[in-house]
């Protein structure tokens, strides 16, 4: 099916606020008219077709909207272990993620002993480890992707492609439909094997050249301070990604960086979990994400808030 609405082109997307498929608001319609057609999957791209959002029918009859995440986790699993039972994973295979992206995803690609590389944000990125493995020849690109909703499979186009994801999506959803699951079983079939992974992020918006001054200040603060603890999570390890060196915290041991300068700095807990805090580069915007884990998802959910509680408390002194 179709929606009617949203079938011929029209530049103004009138349709919706945003035409951004990380916002559920854009599914209003495809949901509206999934319930009316007894309908399980709905797949929508953005007006470029380079990401591509999913919406899931789980156990209850509710839609869910899944995050960039969570469908990239569904689409590693189902591409790792078909071609593992197939006898077709190869043995130099490597798969790709950006650093703000879940650690998941580095948990199923351990399963199946394929490296996972981790990269900058942007895809860009992704593309360049591509080119480099190809040209060198030895490994095999399977399968990328970035938490905003990219995904790539193949080394043709080497940039994130929405047409690809969707047949890739539409294929796992038939493939676990002949199995009698549905994409919301595949994905706690995941969480089951692998731990609840939850990830969040939180950005803040402050005004014209001062606010740029101002989150470049904090950016330097946490730079020079790195602090042994935020709140009462205590940090284990840091990584700035600006001078490009990584501390361990406890022994104060210093190691290189192998990624590209940015200003960027990412905490691992002592828990496992974890913290990016990201400027934009162009406008007074700050990002700041998390990812933790759990062994339910209630957990996941308690670790999240509290993590996100002691973050903020030493993050907003220094953006009012």
């Amino acid at each position: 099916y179709i929606v009617p609405e949203q079938e011929k082109p029209d530049s103004n997307f009138s349709t919706v606020k945003y035409p951004n498929p990380e916002d559920r608001a854009v599914f209003e319609l495809a949901i509206q008219m999934a319930k009316e057609k007894d309908v399980e999957l709905i797949i929508g791209t953005d007006p470029d077709c380079d990401r591509v959002g999913v919406v899931v029918r789980d156990k209850k009859g509710e839609y869910v909207t899944l995050t960039g995440n969570e469908t990239g986790c569904l689409l590693l699993e189902y591409i790792l272990s078909n071609l593992k039972a197939q006898d077709k994973l190869p043995e130099k295979a490597f798969v790709i993620k950006t650093i703000v992206t879940t650690e998941l995803a580095k948990k199923i690609a351990d399963e199946y002993n394929v490296k996972m590389l981790d990269v900058l944000t942007g895809f860009k990125f992704i593309g360049e480890q591509i080119l480099i493995r190809d040209e060198q020849g030895d490994e095999k690109f399977i399968f990328g992707f970035e938490e905003s909703y990219g995904y790539l499979a193949g080394t043709d186009v080497r940039d994130k492609d929405a047409v690809v994801a969707s047949m890739l999506i539409a294929e796992m959803f038939a493939w676990y439909k002949s199995k009698g699951l549905t994409l919301y079983d595949a994905l706690i079939s995941i969480y089951e094997k692998y731990g609840y992974a939850l990830d969040f992020q939180d950005f803040f918006t402050l005004k014209g050249k001062e606010g740029v001054e101002q989150i470049q200040n904090a950016m330097v603060f946490l730079r020079e301070k790195k602090p042994a603890n935020m709140g009462d999570t205590k940090i284990e390890v840091i990584r700035d990604y600006e001078t490009g060196i990584q501390t361990h915290i406890k022994t104060g041991v210093e190691e290189p960086l192998d990624l590209p300068k940015s200003n960027v700095i990412y905490y691992e807990t002592q828990e496992g979990f974890w913290v990016c805090i990201r400027p934009s580069g162009t406008e007074p915007k700050i990002k700041i994400y998390y990812g933790v884990s759990g062994n339910s998802s209630e957990n996941a959910h308690k670790s999240l808030e509290k993590l996100r509680d002691d973050v903020l408390s030493e993050i907003k002194p220094l953006l009012e």
